[in-house]
């Protein structure tokens, strides 16, 4: 198992303990991941880069570790392979935006 599996599983496994899952529909875990990812740009409005982070770095790392908890449990919902569709996406990313010779 890598270590990205590992996480989901860790994730799944904490989710199931609290009986959670049936709360965990693709449509409802894609509204949380967007509420969270509002929840990190709130600490950044306002103030420059530097001043956010330097004011809310803690709140910053909850932030991003809830939006990546909700991406990794939607993946594993969808029965997606992370690291393939992240692959699959930085080659679509290559094509769409070729780097200058």
């Amino acid at each position: 198992m890598n270590q990205i599996d590992a996480i989901i599983q860790s994730i799944n496994d904490f989710r199931e303990e609290r009986n959670w899952g049936a709360a965990h529909n693709p449509k409802d875990l894609a509204i949380s991941l967007s509420i969270e990812a509002s929840e990190l740009l709130e600490d950044f409005q306002w103030k420059s880069s530097e001043q956010a982070i330097e004011q809310n770095i803690e709140n910053i790392k909850d932030e991003i570790a809830d939006v990546m908890i909700y991406a990794l449990t939607l993946s594993s919902v969808l029965e997606l392979d992370v690291e393939e569709i992240i692959r699959e996406k930085i080659k679509k990313n290559g094509i769409k935006y070729p780097a200058k010779k």
